[in-house]
């Protein structure tokens, strides 16, 4: 991992369901929010996948590196225990980010979810009932029955 890029930054851990796999990742998310599309219900088994992201450099693997089971490629793939299965993080945006699942972190990080996204995917079973904004797709596609 790299240093903190501030002096008084958090390193908050992280950890799986059985904890053969344990990371560290620096308290500096850059965004957070409830996922609701059919890939993140299928691999948390959830409603939806609150993550955090973050640049990759900032998330080391602490123990455990060769228990990782890796779904997809370089590039973009989800980090998953080879022993329990528990999701602990997805790499995105061409490999610069990685999302943390955020139900995998020991330690409460200082950003909460902001919006929800994919909801026009989401399980009909569920219902949203918090005051978030609520989109279609990504935040960038607003859903006109929402909160947008």
């Amino acid at each position: 991992m790299v240093p903190s890029q501030k002096s008084n930054a958090r390193i908050l851990a992280g950890e799986c369901f059985c904890r053969a796999v344990r990371y560290q990742v620096a308290d500096q998310f850059a965004y957070a929010l409830n996922c609701h599309c059919s890939n993140c219900r299928r691999t948390t088994g959830s409603a939806f996948k609150p993550f955090a992201g973050i640049a990759r450099d900032r998330l080391a693997i602490a123990k455990g590196g060769d228990n990782l089971l890796i779904y997809g490629d370089e590039a973009g793939h989800d980090a998953h225990c080879g022993r329990c299965g528990s999701l602990l993080y997805s790499v995105v945006r061409d490999g610069a980010f990685v999302h943390v699942a955020m139900g995998t972190l020991i330690d409460d990080p200082s950003i909460r979810p902001a919006a929800h996204i994919f909801v026009g995917s989401k399980a009909p079973w569920f219902t949203i009932t918090d005051d978030l904004p609520q989109y279609v797709g990504h935040v960038t596609e607003p859903d006109p029955g929402g909160k947008t």
